[in-house]
């Protein structure tokens, strides 16, 4: 079966339907109450390459799961509406998708970081590595 609408495509659209946010908008935002930034990455991918500070893994496979109230995996920390929501990815795609996901739940606070975490780091913003956020809540 061919595929009529490749990756990028997908993509495209969600990029033109979801709320994005540079490196800087998301860098002067750190550490308010109003905004947790949300990590859809593999766990691997954080392993190997860190996190942004105060961000929240939430893997992609497991996004839509977390954050549906009637679900049983439900975190509650996805039903406060006083926050906005601010995904990243590894380059952008896959957060671009998966805001877009959310806004099709019904979520309006949620957002996603243009280039990701790569972009992140070409950036200067702040990084952990797992082993520095395990000494932090150790603390």
């Amino acid at each position: 079966m061919p595929i009529t609408k490749g990756h990028r495509a997908l993509v495209d659209e969600a990029m033109a339907q979801v709320k994005t946010y540079s490196v800087d908008d998301v860098k002067r935002r750190l550490g308010e109450p109003g905004l947790q930034v949300v990590d859809i990455r593999d766990i691997r991918e954080l392993q190997a390459e860190g996190t942004v500070p105060g961000s929240f893994h939430a893997p992609r496979g497991m996004l839509e799961f977390w954050v549906d109230p009637a679900s049983p995996y439900h975190k509650k920390l996805f039903a406060d509406e006083g926050k906005e929501f601010v995904l990243f990815c590894g380059a952008g795609w896959r957060s671009a998708l998966a805001a877009k996901t959310l806004q099709d739940m019904g979520m309006t606070n949620v957002a996603h970081i243009d280039g990701g975490f790569g972009e992140w780091v070409k950036q200067g913003g702040p990084t952990e590595t797992m082993e520095e956020r395990k000494a932090k809540k150790g603390a």
